[in-house]
């Protein structure tokens, strides 16, 4: 698996490896909804964020995740990342989604979605998984709507920021399954204007 952080379009969707110029629009998009932050494992909203940015882009340089500052109509309305890349292994996670409110329910995560499992596959991966708050029912359900199997349930598998222990659920898209995954996300943007749009990695 060779995976890389370059620019991903799905028509008015853009994912981008971030960098210095997304700071403050991802700054601006993670404090759209501090109370969601209570599901994640860590907070990105302020006074966390610039301890959180700082270290992400550590991660980042040493490639231990690529992070992607995802847009819409050119705007910043959020982040996703590839996570626990294990290159030899051709596998990885996608996590660390977040999406100002006002980017939910629409195009943007089924297209980010499209994109990143489409990168991930097309880059060598055999294994792409998902893993998320137990407690996070619409996560939850965003995932398992993407066509992706749930493996089990880890038990206390961490502490979160607040102090809370969380069970974790894990799913997973295999190579094989991804044909099928890919077309059910495309038939879900057809109705949209980008629905006939081309996956179109840029670097």
């Amino acid at each position: 698996m060779d995976l890389r952080g370059v620019r991903l379009e799905f028509g008015p969707v853009a994912l981008e490896p971030i960098e210095e110029r997304h700071r403050e629009p991802l700054r601006a998009a993670t404090n759209a909804d501090r109370d969601v932050w209570d599901l994640y494992p860590y907070s990105m909203a302020d006074p966390h964020f610039d301890g959180f940015w700082i270290g992400l882009r550590a991660r980042q340089a040493s490639g231990a995740a690529l992070p992607f500052a995802v847009s819409l109509d050119g705007a910043c309305v959020g982040i996703s990342c590839y996570l626990n890349i294990e290159t030899a292994q051709a596998a990885c996670d996608i996590g660390g989604t977040y999406y100002r409110p006002d980017a939910r329910g629409g195009v943007v995560n089924p297209a980010a979605k499209l994109l990143l499992l489409g990168h991930a596959f097309a880059s060598g991966a055999r294994r792409v998984a998902f893993k998320v708050d137990a407690l996070n029912t619409r996560s939850r359900a965003a995932v398992s709507k993407l066509g992706a199997v749930q493996e089990g349930i880890l038990r206390q598998d961490r502490v979160t920021w607040t102090g809370r222990v969380r069970d974790t659920v894990v799913f997973s898209v295999l190579r094989d399954e991804w044909p099928a995954v890919e077309a059910g996300l495309r038939d879900r943007l057809t109705p949209s204007p980008i629905g006939r749009g081309r996956l179109t990695p840029q670097a």
